[in-house]
This record gives structure tokens, C-alpha cells and sequence, in this order.
């Protein structure tokens, strides 16, 4: 796996942190602001959405750029958010902060899943993502809960500073060690990466990779208020289990990268199994501190244990169209981090407790694995794709 692979692990680790840190400062947040908990849960939409819309409008926008100086760009602008975010005097700034950050986290994503896709071989796709997403795993482990520390004794807008001197690492790394990538000799058109979306296996694959994410996060973004109120726990006990999700995301996620380019829709389908399985036992065990701390660890375990796979089935389907594949994947994971948060707030501000979002996590997570057995279905059978040269029928092939 070449170097620059790594450091751009190292780099999603800044992301990461930043995008899920919130699961953790939601009460000195809501407190600060004076906001309800669940309008400071739209924080961490506010973020979802800006991904899914700067994912495929900067994939669109850099596509003739040079992929090193679209990603020391974004990863500066990146920073600067998070500044913004520490330096926010209401919550319509930190709101704002939240969206310029999501927009330059979603271009790295995209560009960053590109480069590393481009410098490997496509027997080892899902082992190059599963590196990328384990700089994702490595903030839930170390970032997420150093970020609700932080939070619980420096105040909230510590963690965003830690953040911004993490994202400045970032950039030092992605200056020395990212290659010069060389644009291709026939220039990328995206009239021609845009025909991907006339495949429904794309479309399919968009929808499973949202209800996957969101079904998840659903549950996992109100899991502070759900540990401390449901479980009964200290609020000293948050930061510990956000990093025990962390340590099952890890472990999840070299699991996952190890089997899936060899067993890509057997990863999938027990994958969201499990997650639908462990939500239903955490919205029906929440009040027990001891199953609401396992179940945050293994529902730590089957997320990330699936995403290596939804993202090399996405760059499978839709191939001809590299970096619009990546920044269609990372716009459907945010979708489903938009919704699933969103949904939670909902059944939350609708009287039914902090442990509704694990029954309506299930029922997203519940959905996607009838999506993906019908993803099984399509892949056996014939199906348009996008190829250089336009749009052709695909003959069926195995499936894995």
C-alpha cells in the first residue's frame, strides 16, 4: 500500500474527528447556546448536509485541477472552519462554521478517495478505502472521546481548537508526502462522469450506503443523552464509551478491509444484520448500563465493519467515473448522517425518549439490507453501465 495511502488516513483522522465530536458535546453546546439538545443535534445534520452537497459540487468543480493543490486547499479551508467553529459568539456562526467546514471536509473525501483508488490495483480497492476509513476509526477511538474530555473540562470550543491544530498536521503531512498525481492524458469530462446516475445499480447503491450510515448514526448521535439519562451513567462515563465505539469501529474496519474484495456482498449483508440486530437490543436493554456500553462497542464493530465494502461497491458500479464515485459515496454516507440525526431529533422532540433513535435506527438499517439482497439480485443480472465510450449493457458475473 504506498505511503501517501497512509497520510491520507492520517488526514481523515482531523475529518472525522470534527464531523462526530459533537456526539459528545451536545449538552455544554446546547447549554452554551442556549438551544435544546436536539437543535444542537442539527449541528452535527448541518455538517451531513454540507458533505452531501460539497461532495460531488467540488469533485465536479476540481475535476481538471491538480489533485495535491485541491487537497492542501480544502484541508486549509478545513481548518480555518474549525476556527470559526471555536470562535462562534451564537449558534447561527457556529451553524455557518459547521457547513464551510462540511463543504472542505466533502472535496478532501472525494478528491483524497480518488488518489488513493488511482494508485492501486483494483484487487485491492476495499483495502486502500478500509486504510482511509481507519483514519475515520482512529478519531472515534482517540478524537471523538478526547474531544468530549475536552469539552467536559476546557469547554466546548477546546475540542474545536484541538481540531484545527490537528487539521495544521494535516496539511504539513499532505505537502511532504502526497505525490504529484497527473491529471489524465485525455481531460476529465463531466457530462460523461455524470452519466453514472443513469445506472440503478448507482442509484441502488446510493440509497444503501445512506440507510446503512444514517440507521447507525440515528442511534449513535444522541448516545451521550441516552448513557446519562436511559443508562443512568455519570456524565464522566461518555467519553469512555464514545472510545469504546471507536475501538469497535477499528476493529470493525480492518475486519471489513480484509474480507470484503473477496466476499464484498457476503461483508454487506451480515454487516447491516448485525447493526439492525444491536439496535433493537439497545433501544430494548438501554436502561442497563452494562448492555448500552456493549452495544455501543459493537455497533462500533458492524458500521465500519461494512464501509470498506459500500465504498468499493460504489467504485465497482460506478468506475468510469472515479471521482465522482467517491464523492457520490461520501455525499450518500452524509445523507444518511443528515437523516439519521434529523430522524432521532424527531421521535426525541416527539416525547418518546432518548432510546427512540435506536428503533428508528433499526428501522433505516432494516431497509438497507432489503436494498442490498435486491442489489444481489441486480448484480446477477444484466445492467446498464458507463463506460468511456458512453452507456452499454453489462453482462451478469458472479457474485462475490
Amino acid at each position: 500500500m504506498p505511503l501517501a495511502v497512509y497520510i491520507l488516513g492520517l488526514s481523515v483522522f482531523a475529518l472525522g474527528t470534527s464531523e462526530f465530536m459533537l456526539s459528545g458535546l451536545l449538552q455544554p453546546i446546547a447549554e452554551d447556546m442556549n438551544v435544546s439538545i436536539p437543535r444542537a443535534g442539527l449541528l452535527i445534520s448541518a455538517f451531513a448536509i454540507g458533505m452531501v452537497v460539497g461532495a460531488p459540487l467540488l469533485a465536479a468543480a476540481t475535476l481538471r485541477l491538480p489533485r495535491k493543490t485541491t487537497l492542501i486547499a480544502l484541508i486549509t479551508v478545513f481548518g480555518l472552519g474549525q476556527i470559526a467553529g471555536a470562535l462562534a459568539t451564537d449558534y447561527a456562526v457556529l451553524f455557518a462554521s459547521r457547513i464551510i467546514s462540511a463543504l472542505a471536509c466533502a472535496g478532501f473525501w472525494a478528491v483524497g478517495a480518488a488518489v488513493a483508488i488511482a494508485m492501486v490495483p483494483v484487487s485491492s480497492r476495499a483495502r486502500a478505502m478500509a486504510v482511509m476509513i481507519g483514519g475515520l476509526s482512529i478519531a472515534n477511538v482517540l478524537g471523538v472521546p478526547a474531544g468530549a474530555f475536552l469539552g467536559e473540562h476546557l469547554g466546548w470550543r477546546s475540542a474545536f481548537w484541538a481540531v484545527a491544530a490537528a487539521s495544521a498536521i494535516a496539511l504539513v503531512g499532505v505537502l511532504t508526502r502526497i505525490p504529484h498525481i497527473p491529471l489524465p492524458e485525455t481531460k476529465p469530462r463531466l457530462k460523461q462522469e455524470v452519466a453514472i446516475y443513469r445506472d440503478r445499480q448507482v442509484l441502488l447503491q446510493v440509497a444503501i450506503v445512506a440507510l446503512a450510515a444514517g440507521g447507525v448514526f440515528c442511534a449513535f448521535s444522541y448516545l451521550a443523552p441516552l448513557l446519562t439519562d436511559v443508562a443512568g451513567l455519570d456524565k464522566s462515563w461518555v467519553s469512555g464509551v464514545l472510545a469504546l465505539f471507536g475501538i469497535g469501529a477499528v476493529i470493525g474496519t480492518a475486519i471489513g478491509g480484509r474480507f470484503a474484495d473477496a466476499h464484498l456482498f457476503g461483508v454487506l449483508l451480515t454487516g447491516i444484520t448485525a447493526s439492525t440486530v444491536f439496535l433493537v437490543a439497545l433501544a430494548f436493554l438501554a436502561s442497563s448500563p452494562a448492555a448500552a456500553i456493549t452495544l455501543a462497542f459493537l455497533l462500533g464493530v458492524s458500521a465500519f465493519y461494512t464501509a470498506p465494502a459500500l465504498n468499493a461497491r460504489m467504485f465497482n458500479v460506478a468506475g468510469a467515473a472515479p471521482t465522482l464515485a467517491g464523492a457520490t459515496t461520501t455525499a450518500a454516507f452524509n445523507l444518511g448522517n443528515t437523516g439519521g440525526p434529523w430522524l432521532g431529533g424527531t421521535v426525541i422532540d416527539s416525547g418518546l425518549g432518548f432510546a427512540s433513535p435506536a428503533w428508528a435506527g433499526a428501522a433505516m438499517t432494516a431497509v438497507a439490507l432489503g436494498a442490498t439482497a435486491l442489489a444481489v439480485k441486480l448484480h446477477k443480472s444484466p445492467s446498464r453501465v458507463v463506460t468511456s465510450g458512453g452507456v452499454r449493457e453489462r453482462k451478469a458475473v458472479s457474485s462475490r
